[in-house]
């Protein structure tokens, strides 16, 4: 049977009245309560506390401590053989919030900078909705997900070694990402490739320590490590073909205290990524023989760790195309871009997706002066995408969750 199905009753999940409207509200306030206590990877435990417990009224099979500090409510009904997988992320990130907001984070150097706290409370809007109107036949499982942030030994890998899909099959699965840059409400979808391979490189180079005044008595660690900062900047822009997409930064560099004081040892900190496997091996064979290739030529030593982190987020083709539908018909085909371009960033769904089919999909935060990027200090979640995304929840799990006991063969 084709996943390909019209969506059933759309002026329906349109028009919700009263109803909908406290749904919204709500979520808008577990928005900013949520913003307001931001917690970081593996400390949710007040979030997924609240998260549980809403699944719970509302009548939700919980199940708590999923890979650390995940939940997975799941909510069956009717006889349909289908179950369905939605995916929220519920972790913050370690900056200092700049917005100035009266929700703004309660907790110094921790605060929601990349709209996870946006991305559960529209999931928990949609459960409410599921819940109460129950027009969907088979298994929903929403996975609210710790640890995204962590770029390795993160949480969607803690809860597939918990058992995730052993626990709560689902035959697809969904996520949204909010996307700064691009207008409010308007959805894209892309398949294949859509967010990059992210990986991590801890670089220490040693050299000798001595006096500022006698630096021919020493090693430099700061010399060497500032020549592979600059050597580094030739790995994509002379090793790979000018069409390929990578990219290595260096986001770290610590050295030294006193300003009198050569000392023994600098610490690099590299993020890269790429989307061609091939590619990835290359950029990791250049990056550790120029690391350790200058070192020695400065006549320090480099310890490098080498840590692959997220594979590709690749989005099913059939999976991405419902997605896209079911957009399209809520919100008219000119808030839906289908091939949208692919993203530099990285996200741990891509662990989901190597083993249950299904599509990440950017959802626009806003553009213009006023959209903070990203994992900045004055980013905020745009409240406005709450209603669009409780109503493509909604619709999607009444489109793909169908009776389909007819369809079976005999």
């Amino acid at each position: 049977m084709s996943d390909m199905i019209d969506v059933q009753d759309i002026n329906a999940v349109m028009d919700e009245g009263p109803a909908f409207d406290a749904a919204v509200d709500e979520a808008r306030a577990l928005r900013r309560h949520l913003h307001h206590h931001p917690e970081l990877a593996f400390e949710e435990f007040a979030t997924a506390d609240l998260v549980a417990g809403k699944l719970e009224e509302w009548g939700y099979e919980v199940a708590r401590g999923v890979g650390g500090t995940g939940v997975v409510g799941r909510l069956r009904h009717g006889g349909g053989t289908r179950a369905l997988g939605l995916r929220a992320d519920m972790d913050a990130l370690p900056i200092t919030e700049a917005t100035g907001l009266d929700y703004a984070s309660g907790r110094p150097g921790v605060m929601h900078a990349c709209g996870h706290d946006g991305h559960t409370a529209m999931l928990l809007g949609a459960a409410r909705r599921l819940a109460e109107t129950r027009r969907f036949s088979g298994v929903l499982n929403l996975i609210f997900q710790p640890a995204e942030e962590r770029g390795f030994d993160s949480g969607a890998a803690a809860m597939l070694g918990d058992g995730l899909f052993e626990r709560f099959p689902c035959d697809r699965i969904y996520a949204i990402h909010n996307l700064p840059g691009a207008e409010s409400g308007v959805f894209l979808f892309r398949d294949g490739g859509f967010l990059a391979a992210g990986d991590r490189v801890f670089v220490t180079i040693r050299g000798k320590g001595g006096h500022a005044a006698r630096p021919h008595q020493s090693v430099d660690p700061i010399l060497a490590a500032s020549s592979i900062v600059m050597n580094l900047q030739s790995v994509v822009a002379r090793n790979l073909d000018p069409e390929e997409a990578a990219v290595v930064t260096v986001s770290r560099f610590n050295a030294g205290e006193a300003l009198n004081v050569i000392p023994e040892a600098a610490q690099l900190g590299l993020s890269i990524r790429s989307f061609d496997p091939a590619i990835r091996s290359l950029i990791k064979e250049r990056v550790l023989g120029l690391v350790n290739a200058t070192a020695q030529a400065y006549g320090a030593e480099a310890e490098v760790r080498y840590v692959h982190g997220y594979p590709v987020v690749r989005n099913d083709a059939d999976a991405s195309a419902l997605g896209a539908s079911v957009a399209g018909r809520l919100f008219g085909e000119s808030r839906v871009v289908r091939g949208a371009r692919r993203s530099m960033g990285s996200e741990d769904f891509a662990y989901m997706l190597e083993q249950v089919p299904g599509a990440m999909i950017r959802l626009g935060n806003g553009c213009g002066s006023g959209a903070a990027g990203l994992h900045t200090p004055q980013y905020d979640f745009n409240d406005d995408n709450l209603p669009h995304g409780i109503r493509f929840w909604t619709a999607l799990a009444e489109t793909y969750l169908v009776d389909d006991r007819a369809s079976r063969p005999t």
